[in-house]
């Protein structure tokens, strides 16, 4: 009587795209973080976010920088 075949090993999780720079600050006013311009919520909920909910968050990171007071950003 044969078996039945081995099950293959388990695939490592893929590692998730962030722009987290370790640098976990939230500014009061504007809501995001001063790392990463993401809001807390986004943190909260990145991992568990699709791969295009990330990418479009990412998008708008730039842009958000401009919402945080300079001086808070060391300019």
């Amino acid at each position: 009587m044969s078996q039945p075949p081995a099950p293959s090993p388990a695939k490592p999780p893929r590692a998730v795209a962030t722009p987290c720079v370790m640098v976990c600050t939230v500014d009061g006013a504007s809501g995001l973080c001063l790392g990463c311009f993401r809001t807390l919520p986004e943190i909260a909920t990145w991992s568990r976010m699709s791969e295009e909910e990330r990418a479009k968050i990412m998008g708008e990171l730039e842009g958000r920088r401009g919402l945080i007071d300079p001086v808070l950003l060391g300019g």
